[in-house]
């Protein structure tokens, strides 16, 4: 089962996520997505991660605007591992990989309409994650 934070309410399908940000005119939709027991080879590895970004984009149907950044440092072991930015026409999508942890901590940004609850789901596939939580956001001033 997919969970998110007690703080930031109840989870939208994608149905409803897409329908609330297109009725209400928001100006981004975001989410934030928490994965736990991961692959450890395949979040240790840059050309995998880089990869990774370019499918994402493609499967949400996104723009990328240049070729991913994936760099591995971290001055101790708990922030260890690889941090990714992939530039989209509508915004990014970004990554940090906790090697120490075998986690991987996610976010899309994006100022056109993606489905969240897939895009969490084919994540946590794409690393092997054995468990993940994710957020939506919606953004707007």
């Amino acid at each position: 089962m997919y969970s998110m934070s007690p703080c930031s309410g109840p989870l939208l399908s994608d149905e409803e996520s897409i329908r609330k940000y297109n009725d209400e005119k928001q100006w981004g939709l975001h989410i934030a997505i928490d994965l736990g027991e991961c692959d450890h080879a395949k979040i240790s590895d840059g050309d995998y991660i880089r990869r990774f970004a370019v499918d994402l984009a493609d499967h949400i149907h996104m723009k990328r605007y240049g070729e991913p950044i994936a760099v591995r440092f971290g001055a101790e072991p708990k922030v260890e591992g690889y941090s990714l930015i992939q530039l989209i026409e509508t915004s990014c999508i970004a990554g940090h990989f906790a090697e120490d942890t075998d986690r991987a901590f996610i976010d899309v940004f994006s100022c056109r309409e993606f489905p969240p609850e897939d895009t969490a789901r084919y994540c946590k596939e794409y690393f092997g994650a054995k468990t993940m939580e994710y957020a939506t956001l919606f953004r707007n001033i």
